[in-house]
């Protein structure tokens, strides 16, 4: 794939959010994707859109798209113009493709079978040569970005195939990677979800429309019920009749590989996926990190948003009490998107402040859940330290990364992982902790219960083969 690491200058790219609507009574779907969208915000920033279809009228397909936020995109006169009651939603961070608005989902396809609109979360690992295969054989791109080499698959093999549901199939047994596909057709909402389940996928329903979300508290968002996961390599299909369920593409269980970042990052800590709580396996982080990484210290603090959960854990563990130590302001933009090395620490400082009341004279464990470069959290030691704190000891909720994802997480190259060059001791120094701890590698599967998990991030063993990859290491 072609990483576009410039643009990250701390911590994790997101994933992307997709987001389906179909209500088969007839009534407009723009503003319940809006809201489906804006629960999941947190999983891209960069760009978004929402695309309709009325199945009782002309089947006319109506987009709207653009870069920024989905309340910077979308106002009321913008959704009044949607009219459909079958549509598709996507929130975009660039894991693939650069950052500009044609790259922005959903995609409209228009073809000799009708109109599609895709929207897709995932990387293809395969999608290089599947797109220089498309274009010796005259297939234009509009996009840098792998949904559209879905979308190309999709129509293609729409022109012979009985079904929409089919054409999918057929390109899912082409496209290697992950993925979870929201697909309008002319009458139908078709969801799909890779082999191995990497990215998350799952079903509501409210009244007579149904929904297709990356996470559950998007259903929630719409006030609609959680139905159930779409089960890794699933196809579901929703018409008029109801749900239809194709398994065809389907791995066994032990092949299962979801990405253990939803539970420890990504997701929000209110969204269930799999039947496993986010909550839940956060408080499970923090509990296995405060049995594997023991420290005397006078409070526990979590770096919003994602560290505050396990940080509660590690609380609960140690007997150590839980505080607040940083006021977050919300209406800043994630500090990794900053492109400039420069602008780094400012929006650290304009994002996150320190409540020296709460850190003054204390000895502080602060727990977070990654450290990709270092920067934020040596930034974030050296603010407690000048509001007071006589200790600062680092406690990370994930192993240490040593290795790119290919999956649609933006995990950059070797070169630029703190952990695949330097030691733990090297680190500490580094961002000038007291001490510093990780996750345990063994210890995941405890925030997961018997879920079959992705992992490669922290140990190289990735699900299928990759770029520059062994085989035989790929599916150990």
């Amino acid at each position: 794939m072609t990483r576009h690491d410039e643009h990250i200058t701390t911590g994790l790219g997101e994933e992307c959010g997709v987001f389906g609507a179909y209500d088969l009574d007839g009534r407009d779907v723009a503003a319940s994707i809006y809201y489906g969208l804006f629960a999941l915000q947190h999983r891209g920033q960069e760009s978004c859109g929402i695309a309709v279809t009325d199945t009782f009228g002309q089947r006319n397909v109506l987009s709207r798209k653009g870069l920024g936020h989905v309340n910077d995109v979308f106002d009321e006169e913008e959704l009044s113009k949607l009219k459909g009651n079958l549509g598709v939603g996507h929130v975009r961070y660039s894991t693939a493709g650069g950052t500009r608005v044609e790259n922005a989902q959903p995609l409209v396809i228009n073809y000799v079978k009708g109109t599609l609109a895709i929207a897709h979360n995932g990387n293809l690992v395969n999608a290089i040569e599947l797109r220089r295969e498309l274009e010796y054989t005259g297939a234009i791109f509009q996009t840098t970005i792998d949904s559209e080499v879905i979308a190309y698959h999709i129509a293609r093999e729409r022109l012979n195939t009985r079904t929409a549901e089919d054409a999918v199939k057929n390109a899912m047994k082409k496209i290697r990677g992950a993925y979870a596909l929201v697909v309008s057709s002319p009458r139908k909402m078709i969801g799909a979800r890779d082999p191995f389940g990497l990215k998350p996928l799952c079903i509501g329903k409210r009244d007579n429309a149904y929904f297709l979300a990356s996470e559950s508290c998007a259903i929630a968002a719409v006030d609609a019920e959680f139905v159930r996961d779409v089960l890794p390599g699933e196809i579901v299909t929703i018409t008029k009749e109801g749900i239809a369920s194709d398994m065809t593409m389907a791995v066994p269980e032990e092949q299962h590989a979801r990405c253990i970042f939803e539970y420890i990052y990504f997701a929000r800590t209110d969204s269930t996926i799999d039947g496993v709580n986010v909550y839940h396996a956060r408080i499970l982080a923090g509990k296995a990190l405060a049995e594997s990484h023991p420290v005397d210290a006078d409070l526990v603090v979590g770096v919003p948003d994602s560290g505050l959960v396990a940080a509660k854990g590690y609380s609960e563990r140690s007997g150590i009490p839980y505080g607040m130590a940083f006021h977050k302001n919300s209406y800043v933009g994630r500090t990794f998107i900053k492109p400039k090395q420069s602008d780094r620490e400012s929006s650290v400082k304009i994002k996150l402040n320190v409540i020296p009341e709460v850190v003054k004279g204390k000895r502080i464990v602060m727990v977070d859940d990654s450290i990709v470069r270092g920067t934020t959290c040596a930034n974030i030691i050296k603010m407690l330290k000048n509001a007071g704190a006589t200790e600062v000891h680092v406690r990370i909720s994930s192993p240490p990364f040593l290795h790119p994802c290919y999956f649609g997480t933006d995990v950059p190259s070797n070169e630029q992982l703190i952990a695949h060059s330097h030691t733990t001791e090297e680190i500490r120094k580094m961002i000038g902790a007291d001490s510093l701890g990780y996750m345990e590698v063994s210890k995941l599967k405890d925030m997961v219960g018997g879920l079959k998990y992705c992992d490669a991030c922290f140990t190289g063993n990735y699900p299928m083969e990759v770029p520059g990859c062994d085989i035989s290491h790929a599916f150990e």
